[in-house]
């Protein structure tokens, strides 16, 4: 494993034995042996041509000996401890450090299995928080809707009539498929979800999604709920679907996940009174499907396309956009890539004249 910029993180540049043989142990110590003796035997018949005392020469071999073991055992004890280190930080929860391999013998090996060891346990701890990040996201908005329903309920500011009850029902179970997905997490694979992809119409799915994000925006208005999720109700929100009777084959709720964190995003960043549009269009494949949501916001550098899935991202803007925005955690578009990958999907900021424009392209039902 080469020595890179992750190797010298969390404890300093590791050591380096550069110029170490690329011999194993076992020959090493073999020829340390083998050394001992030629030396031992080469002054012993030196001893007996110049007729100098044994004593002499006995001591002299020992020094030429002792001085090539350390040099040896230097060479083997460095890496070592060097290792132990590693281990030590990695038992603490210190999984940034790495150690440097130059070296191809047994002890490189150990080095190298340290190494992918280090980069797994890393990467599941990164997808443990980022798992505990997205449920906590996700968590709070059907949460905070269903307590602003409730509150405005009980506070007398809107009625217990079916409209507003089937919003309350609908984040109550919305709530329930997220607190069976926590309860699915043995079935996990690498931070991958099973999908319960099936057949749906994209008008009246779609549709349902807007007006669920208008109900629960006009619910949540007016009340802190702290979520990060968007009370404005000054923005215009316009469904494009061609042709009407469009069909997709894909997960519903994680396509809901993508939706509803792609119109919170725009509706926050959208300008007063401002529009913002969901279209859908028919793919290249079978029942694939290319959804569009587009704002009237300031737009996004193209520099920092590269950027805006990434999480606990906020963007470079100052201060949100319109009433009722706050920053967001930064977790919004992270979950829409999230949902969009595990559909085999594509999702990216594209080319607009005005606002921000994201594209998502879903692959459809999968060739028989």
């Amino acid at each position: 494993m080469s020595d890179g910029p992750a190797a010298r993180r969390g404890g300093g540049a590791p050591r380096s034995w550069a110029g170490v043989s690329p011999f194993s142990i076992k020959t090493k110590l073999a020829a340390l042996v083998v050394v001992s003796v030629l030396i031992t035997t080469g002054l012993s018949m030196i001893a007996v041509h110049t007729k100098t005392e044994l004593r002499f020469i006995m001591v002299f071999s020992m020094i030429a000996t002792l001085l090539i073991t350390q040099f040896v055992a230097h060479s083997l004890t460095a890496p070592l401890d060097d290792m132990n280190a590693v281990a030590r930080s990695i038992s603490q929860g210190d999984y940034t450090r790495r150690v440097q391999v130059n070296r191809k013998d047994e002890l490189g090996d150990l080095a190298q299995t340290i190494n992918v060891m280090a980069d797994e346990l890393e990467a599941q701890d990164r997808r443990r928080k980022e798992l505990v990040a997205n449920v906590s996201h996700e968590l709070r908005t059907p949460i905070a809707g269903l307590r602003a329903v409730l509150e405005n309920i009980v506070d007398g500011v809107t009625e217990a009539d079916p409209e507003t009850m089937r919003t309350a029902l609908k984040q109550s179970e919305r709530l329930g498929r997220l607190v069976e997905t926590l309860l699915d997490l043995s079935r996990l694979d690498n931070g991958v979800v099973p999908l319960k992809q099936r057949r749906f119409e994209v008008w009246p799915y779609l549709s349902g999604v807007l007006k669920e994000a208008n109900l629960v925006a006009s619910a949540r208005a007016g009340i802190a709920s702290g979520s990060g999720s968007h009370t404005r109700t000054d923005v215009h929100l316009h469904l494009d679907v061609s042709p009407p009777e469009l069909t997709a084959h894909a997960d519903p709720e994680r396509i809901h996940q993508v939706v509803a964190n792609l119109i919170d995003n725009a509706v926050k960043h959208s300008p007063p009174h401002g529009r913002v549009t969901v279209k859908a269009r028919r793919g290249p494949q079978p029942e694939s499907l290319e959804l569009e949501v587009l704002d009237e916001g300031p737009g996004i550098p193209r520099a920092e396309w590269h950027r805006v899935f990434e999480r606990f991202n906020r963007g470079s803007v100052n201060r949100p956009h319109g009433p009722g925005s706050d920053g967001g955690t930064g977790l919004g578009l992270a979950i829409a890539r999230w949902a969009v990958d595990l559909h085999g999907g594509k999702i990216g900021v594209a080319e607009s004249e005005r606002g921000c424009r994201i594209l998502v392209t879903l692959p459809g039902s999968p060739p028989q």
